[in-house]
């Protein structure tokens, strides 16, 4: 091995050890990490750690960047499992892989999802991971659109403006798309309603707004995540040709 090469990993090694560490961190502390104490704690002195991270928001924006792509990750592993000709089932397994990841790291959905960070801006470059399932969403819904079966546009009009916002936000579409029965704002403005619902669902039992409520967790998680996709059309029986 090179010595560039022998390097790279160590800082790679390295680089994974602070990452580690500040995770058990954000789960007993929260967002207010110190790095100080992520550098004590992965057996480094401060001056070393800024080898790596160079600011307490470098570090944030890496652990950020890393739970949005373990998460999209996870979703995107389930997706793949349902047949591509049933997206009420593929929306279905988007749900419960949200569902399963944040109740197995709630500091990390909650780094990613809950309040914002004072003073903490995120960057550019957590922006593309932070979309990848709204992406998926928005993939599932013009699928089902597309078969000719299933409509996915809101029954009350879009606003002008925000019509203009989502027709903006089109242009970023990373893929070539079929030809649709319907404007792809429109399929994303459901995507939207769809995303921030599932994500409001699970950030409240994450979180414990449920506690005193709702006993049967998984049955009622089921039961909204079957009224979304009713809401989208995605169980709309096909029509004959």
């Amino acid at each position: 091995m090179s010595g560039r090469k022998f390097r790279e990993r160590v800082r790679t090694e390295i680089t994974e050890e602070i990452l580690g560490v500040a995770r058990r961190h954000l789960a007993t502390e929260g967002a207010n990490l110190s790095l100080r104490a992520v550098a004590r704690d992965a057996g480094l002195v401060p001056s070393a750690l800024y080898r790596y991270f160079d600011s307490r928001e470098a570090l944030l924006t890496a652990l950020i960047t890393e739970a949005y792509e373990a998460l999209a990750g996870s979703v995107d592993a389930a997706v793949a499992a349902v047949p591509h000709a049933r997206p009420d089932e593929r929306w279905l397994a988007v749900c419960h892989a949200v569902r399963t990841w944040a109740l197995a790291h709630p500091a990390e959905y909650g780094l990613i999802y809950g309040s914002p960070l004072p003073d903490y801006a995120a960057p550019r470059q957590t922006v593309a991971p932070a979309a990848r399932i709204l992406l998926t969403v928005t993939g599932i819904l013009i699928d089902g659109a597309a078969d000719g079966h299933r409509s996915p546009v809101p029954a009350r009009p879009l606003p002008p403006a925000v019509r203009e916002d989502l027709n903006r936000l089109t242009a970023y579409w990373p893929t070539r798309l079929p030809d649709l029965p319907m404007p792809l704002e429109s399929v994303l403005a459901t995507a939207l309603t769809l995303w921030t619902q599932l994500f409001g669902l699970v950030g409240f039992e994450t979180f414990g707004r449920l506690d005193d409520m709702i006993e049967a967790r998984r049955d009622y998680f089921d039961h909204q995540a079957w009224v979304m996709a009713d809401l989208a059309g995605l169980t709309s029986p096909p029509t004959d040709a």
